[in-house]
């Protein structure tokens, strides 16, 4: 299993999906900018891009923001995991952003604050927003360069001008497909699932479509505002406020025994012609392999009789048993293997 396609994006900015109630801080879009400004922006991405391509750790290191190159290992992991999937990709940049927040100020205890970047594109109605929590003063620029290839992957770059020239301040790799469809094609599925009653296989094609047009978990905009409210729409009542380890999903099996699971996503790691359905069980205990083995095949028949909509929406499923201080046991069986 490549473990390494679950890292959706490296942050080395703490990102998430907070909003700022004030708009001081200025978004710039490409139509607006100066000229020149785009170039200059749009050649920084392109040579962090061929870095990676390059899996060149030395220059990549040379061209990111000061307080993380003290500690590298994280965004190179990534970058080993990313090179050889963009390797031989054409390179187009699609997008790029100024985003000025050279005006924040810390808060009293020495804090850096939360900024709010809200965008007009092109003269309409549509917006983008940057909300990027525990964002240091500076001047930065959010760049997205398309991979193009079979399988296609845009690379997102947060970027920090320093001394005049931009480095890296945030990493986001992203696959653009899943089992060979893009986001739209999904949310379009994901549609038509609802328009026929299946309401599990909407909602988790749903978040597919999320997973791949969301560019980084901070960035928004009027399109993927949309989609978040048909996502949430769309939820099953029985996740609709969420799921956890203290609120699971509770499925019984044929035998009665209940399965509670505390997430239940979508996996394309195998590459199969269909995503798989992913499932976190919450166990005591593993056991031993054959024990652990057995009650996760159980769990996966539970959860397909409760659900029968998912034998053809996907390849096969994934349970990955959690207990308390050990790593996860995970089993993976296609659909014609679950009876």
């Amino acid at each position: 299993m490549k473990y390494f396609q679950r890292i959706v994006a490296v942050g080395l900015l703490t990102a998430g999906f907070a909003t700022c109630g004030r708009a001081a801080e200025v978004c710039t879009t490409q139509s607006q900018m100066k000229p020149g400004e785009r170039d200059t922006l749009a050649a920084a991405a392109t040579t962090l891009a061929k870095a990676i391509q390059a899996d060149d750790q030395s220059t990549l290191k040379a061209k990111t923001i000061p307080e993380y190159q003290k500690d590298f290992s994280g965004v190179a992991s990534v970058v080993n995991a990313t090179a050889p999937m963009v390797r031989n990709a054409q390179l187009q940049v699609e997008q790029v952003y100024l985003l000025d927040a050279s005006t924040l100020a810390k808060s009293a205890n020495g804090a850096n604050p939360d900024a709010s970047f809200f965008c007009t594109l092109n003269q309409s109605q549509a917006t983008a927003e940057f909300s990027i929590p525990q964002l240091p003063p500076g001047r930065y620029a959010f760049a997205m360069v398309r991979m193009e290839e079979a399988a296609p992957w845009r690379l997102s770059f947060l970027m920090r001008q320093e001394g005049g020239q931009w480095a890296l301040a945030g990493l986001y790799p992203k696959a653009l497909t899943a089992a060979g469809h893009d986001g739209v094609w999904y949310w379009k599925q994901a549609r038509a699932f609802a328009a026929e009653k299946e309401q599990w296989n909407s909602w988790l094609y749903m978040q597919q479509a999320q997973a791949l047009l969301l560019p980084a978990n901070f960035v928004s905009s009027t399109h993927l505002d949309k989609l978040q409210s048909e996502l949430t729409a769309d939820a099953p009542p029985a996740v609709a406020s969420g799921l956890s380890t203290e609120a699971p999903l509770v499925v019984k099996g044929l035998d009665g025994a209940e399965y509670r699971f505390t997430a239940v996503t979508v996996d394309d790691s195998l590459g199969k012609e269909k995503v798989d359905l992913s499932a976190h069980l919450k166990v005591d205990a593993l056991g031993d392999p054959a024990v652990a083995r057995k009650r996760n095949t159980d769990a996966m028949e539970a959860l397909v009789a409760a659900h029968p909509e998912f034998k053809q929406a996907f390849h096969g499923v994934w349970i990955f048993a959690e207990a308390p201080g050990v790593s996860p046991y995970a089993t993976e069986l296609a659909m014609s293997e679950i009876h």
